[in-house]
């Protein structure tokens, strides 16, 4: 599947979620479901708790966070010592 197939997955609609970006057809946002997984959920059960999507689904998600994320600039909350 391309990135454009993937990123068309995920839709912003400012009737839905309040204009956040949502996986099509859901009301799952990008970033709940990047929270599962931040939290240590797998795609396993994520994809058992929530049937109607698919591996591709999550997928999508992550590389909209990544191209979201590229040209931002990041302060980290602590800085490692030299």
């Amino acid at each position: 599947m391309t990135e454009q197939q993937l990123l068309a997955r995920i839709v912003l609609n400012p009737k839905v979620m309040a204009g956040k970006p949502v996986i099509k057809g859901t009301r799952l946002t990008v970033e709940y479901i990047l929270n599962l997984l931040a939290h240590g959920a797998t795609v396993s059960e994520i994809l058992e708790e929530y049937p109607g999507l698919t591996r591709e689904d999550i997928q999508a998600c992550l590389l909209f966070a990544t191209k979201a994320l590229a040209d931002t600039s990041f302060m980290p909350l602590a800085s490692e010592p030299a």
